[in-house]
């Protein structure tokens, strides 16, 4: 199992790198961020900067979306950064949430997240692309490897990673959900003539390294309103029973309003709706032996890399607890003399 830490890129932008920085020294393959351009700093600025400081760790956005940037603009950077950087970037993408939202506009059409997917992989892999009427390239790209992955959680999308992605992103770590949700990919994949192997899964969760239950919660309860927004808007397509399994739309029966200002964030203000069982279901919490045990579980699903949400007050105690304890814990165990 790989292994990501997920960062919002709140100022300084140092602190985001340094962050960057000891994550890779902890043994973490990958370093994901927020896009959302007006809530935080622009992530795409500090992946150089990133990249130019690591050796080894790929960066890139969990996730960007299709409306907030042209998507031969979002190519261009991921190539330029592979060009300086030697292949090191790759890319989250979904219908938009907090990028879109807080500027008034709403998510994607999944064609249009379709067809995003395709410019934004062929321009960013150094080949040519059909895009507004015309054949594309970047004449200065050679060599560029981008894969894409694409974040989901109703059928259609579900569908639609299963059909085109080179990784699927699931937001959650509750394990009966991400079998259901992994095997709805592979079914799509197998369907559409792909080999359901060659896609990666991701599963993405707070993680919290400590043994107060209670305060752990309460610093990452946020994640079930995140959730919650996307939850809603498949309860409001399909209604409450059946498009997606009960145990991921039964809690947001509370939900309110939402503020995007507290995005993401500890003590958000408007998660209070969101109960104990379900942070505990979604998220990763606790001794290093109990984040050992979950992860075994979900790696027997065939989740591929675990990233972890950094939104909490023990980002450098959790990233040190993982480097020596529970990484290569679930590494396979090589030894020296047979």
């Amino acid at each position: 199992m790989e292994f990501g830490a997920v960062l919002q890129t709140n100022p300084p932008a140092s602190r985001t790198v340094a962050l960057a920085k000891l994550a890779e020294q902890y043994g973490f393959s990958h370093l994901w961020t927020f896009d959302s351009h007006l809530l935080w700093q622009e992530p795409y600025v500090i992946y150089s900067q990133i990249l130019a400081e690591t050796r080894r760790i790929k960066v890139g956005p969990f996730v960007t979306n299709p409306a907030t940037r042209d998507w031969t603009v979002t190519a261009s950077v991921f190539a330029t950064l592979n060009e300086m950087y030697g292949n090191r970037t790759i890319c989250g993408i979904g219908r938009g949430d907090s990028a879109v939202r807080v500027t008034g506009g709403k998510p994607t059409t999944l064609k249009e997240l379709r067809e995003s997917i395709h410019v934004i992989r062929e321009l960013g892999n150094s080949r040519s692309v059909e895009y507004n009427g015309a054949t594309l390239r970047f004449p200065w790209s050679v060599g560029s490897e981008l894969e894409v992955w694409v974040a989901a959680y109703g059928p259609l999308a579900l569908k639609l990673a299963g059909e085109v992605g080179d990784g699927y992103i699931l937001q959650l770590a509750d394990l009966d959900i991400a079998e259901w949700m992994i095997g709805t990919v592979r079914d799509a994949a197998e369907k559409a003539g792909r080999d359901p192997r060659s896609i990666k899964f991701c599963v993405a969760a707070p993680f919290y390294i400590g043994d107060d239950r209670q305060h752990m919660r309460d610093q990452c309860r946020w994640f079930g309103g995140m959730v919650g927004n996307h939850v809603a808007d498949i309860v409001a397509k399909y209604g409450e029973h059946g498009a997606v399994p009960d145990a991921l739309t039964e809690y947001i029966k509370g939900r309110q309003e939402y503020d995007y200002n507290e995005h993401g964030r500890a003590g958000n203000t408007h998660t209070t709706f969101v109960p104990d069982e379900i942070v505990d279901r979604f998220c990763v919490l606790g001794t290093a032996e109990e984040h050992i045990e979950k992860l075994r579980r979900l790696q027997a699903i065939g989740v591929d890399q675990f990233a972890g949400y950094l939104q909490h007050d023990n980002k450098e105690e959790t990233l040190r607890v993982y480097g020596e304890t529970v990484i290569p814990a679930m590494r396979d165990q090589i030894v020296a003399k047979a």
